[in-house]
């Protein structure tokens, strides 16, 4: 089921981003002043009691002039519109109530989205209590006190946030067509991909916004079978303050990305794989998607009889964390290949969803175990037992050791490899969970 989104919105400097590393448990956002920056993390999956969600930190570069302010404020609230579930809204109990948070406070309001107030830097309740029932002058609701800097009263706050989550959007779930994310950095044809898509097949079931965010889903329909594609391209807004917007256009992918079945990942094949593409193909396989690599505007290549393999050398090399993607050339200005994507999300949903029977798959292990000798240290060696699969979308096996400390990453991958050449599962992510069991547990 997709996770809910939580949007962190508020002037600069109330705390945005210690907030959000508090509740993401580690520190990840690095707030950067220039553009490029690969190791900035806007986003991460939080769990309170029993609740998953996605949270976005939309805190980030200081406006460089006054004049720069009230825009800077007004594209980070829209972008938290577009794409959010519940809005956290930040202020700071030590500047007060000012004008800029009644300015944020109405962009909000007319948005209809679950507004949570969060009152931060409230060390002690006591000293600050009267600061803090200042900001019911919003009208948007109680505000909760908390300290990010402290971890204090996140409790009632996050209470307040899944209390908002919807419980009908498990039926956007029994819903089983494929759902296609078509995703890239802008102005690489995810539109024209969309359009060429829906002119060639002439059938265009439904065209609504989609119910919990403003991308539009489009159902196309091939060969009889519906298709959802989720459109994040028309989302853009144009700023001045361009790396900034650039930035937050992670975050509407990932929106995009958790709703989605097969993520299609559109490349300029002018401009090959870039650090941008390489971020979003990143979020697409750490949520275990199936992943199609879809290099637009091959007609605007000069070719000889080895440029396919370069290009794919190239990628296969930028984008070494995932080998399995499925890689196509197309062309949405001529229509080249795009029938292929199709056949292309079809082959990679059944690899999505392939189940693998326990005997079978120990047949593979113990042929892994004979042909490349488990990893030893200090006199101990790593024993596999067991393997068995678990889940699917993405598949998961189970694997049973006697020491997980001897399981190394490169075993695993070995294994995973031994796996794929009896299987495939082109296109998509497995995940290997270790355990350990005694041997006397045999």
């Amino acid at each position: 089921m997709s996770k809910p989104i939580v949007a962190i919105v508020g002037r600069p400097n109330v705390g945005k981003s210690t907030l959000f590393n508090a509740l993401a448990g580690e520190r990840i956002s690095i707030v950067q002043d220039y553009p490029g920056v690969t190791r900035d993390r806007i986003y991460a999956d939080v769990t309170w009691l029993d609740k998953q969600f996605t949270v976005i930190d939309t805190g980030g570069i200081e406006p460089e002039s006054k004049d720069m302010m009230l825009t800077y404020m007004r594209e980070q609230a829209q972008i938290a519109i577009d794409t959010a579930d519940v809005i956290v809204f930040l202020v700071d109990v030590r500047q007060g109530l000012v004008d800029a948070d009644y300015k944020v406070a109405d962009i909000l309001r007319r948005s209809g989205k679950p507004i949570v107030l969060t009152v931060n830097k409230v060390d002690s309740f006591k000293k600050f209590e009267a600061d803090v029932y200042e900001f019911y002058n919003l009208g948007i609701g109680d505000p909760f006190p908390v300290s990010a800097a402290s971890k204090l009263g996140f409790g009632e706050m996050l209470d307040e946030v899944v209390k908002y989550f919807n419980p009908d959007s498990a039926k956007e779930e029994e819903d089983d067509r494929p759902r296609i994310a078509i995703v890239g950095k802008p102005n690489v044809g995810k539109s024209s991909i969309i359009n060429r898509l829906i002119g060639e097949n002439r059938v265009i079931v439904s065209d609504i916004a989609g119910t919990t965010r403003d991308a539009v889903d489009t159902t196309v329909v091939s060969h009889g079978k519906e298709y959802v594609f989720i459109d994040t391209a028309g989302l853009r807004r144009k700023s001045k303050i361009k790396e900034e917007i650039e930035r937050f256009s992670i975050v509407r992918t990932v929106s995009a990305v958790e709703r989605a079945d097969v993520v299609v990942v559109v490349i300029d094949a002018t401009e090959g794989v870039t650090e941008q593409d390489a971020k979003i193909a990143g979020i697409a396989h750490e949520r275990g998607k199936g992943i199609i690599i879809a290099v637009n505007k091959w007609d605007a290549v000069e070719k000889d009889d080895k440029t396919i393999y370069r290009h794919k050398e190239k990628i296969r090399e930028i984008l070494s964390f995932i080998p399995y993607a499925e890689i196509l050339f197309i062309s949405a200005l001529s229509g080249q290949r795009i029938s292929k994507l199709f056949e292309t999300i079809d082959a990679v949903i059944q690899n999505q969803t392939l189940r693998i029977a326990t005997g079978v798959l120990n047949e593979i292990l113990m042929e892994a175990v004979s042909l490349q000798q488990p990893p030893s240290d200090k006199g101990k060696r790593l024993k596999l037992y067991y393997i068995t699969q678990v889940a699917v979308k993405p598949p998961s096996f189970v694997i049973f050791v006697n020491d997980k400390e001897l399981m190394h990453f490169s075993y695993t991958r070995y294994i995973e490899n031994k796996i794929r050449e009896a299987f495939g599962f082109g296109g998509t992510s497995i995940k290997f969970f270790i355990r350990e069991r005694k041997e006397k547990e045999q």
